[in-house]
């Protein structure tokens, strides 16, 4: 019997709007949090109720070396109030380069783009981070 292993971190990547877009470094946020409102029922002293009130989403965070200037425009658009709502799919791959999972964050759009520290005595490659918000993490595969 194959034992299931645990899938490598660094095999993943990212589409948006089904085109796949290469060469990111990383990805944070794929995350989500329910919202607990506790309650406290008279006469039971022993624990209390848990109800779920809403669910969150962090920013999803991507980080490339710069390449081109798609990203910038997107978030160009919205600055200049033209918000354009994508499907942003994060897809990790196993050992044999198949999709593995698939997070889909729903009508994201990046909400900060930042430019790494330029640095005349470093080597290191000149990278964009991008947050995108969205509305809501869901699996699919």
């Amino acid at each position: 019997m194959q034992r299931p292993d645990p899938y490598r971190a660094f095999r993943f990547r990212v589409e948006i709007d089904g085109a796949i877009e290469g060469g990111f470094q990383s990805v944070a946020g794929i995350e989500r949090q329910c919202q607990i409102e506790p309650y406290t029922e008279g006469g039971i002293n022993h624990y209390q109720h848990q109800f779920v009130t809403s669910t969150t989403y962090p920013a999803l965070v991507l980080k490339r070396g710069l390449v081109d200037a798609d990203l910038w425009d997107w978030h160009q658009g919205v600055v200049d109030g033209q918000v354009e709502r994508k499907t942003l799919s994060v897809i990790l791959m196993d050992e044999e380069g198949s999709e593995a999972w698939r997070w889909v964050c729903a009508d994201a759009f990046p909400s900060k783009w930042t430019m790494a520290d330029l640095d005349a005595v470093g080597n290191n490659l000149a990278m964009e981070s991008i947050e995108f918000v969205h509305q809501g993490l869901t699996r699919q595969g």
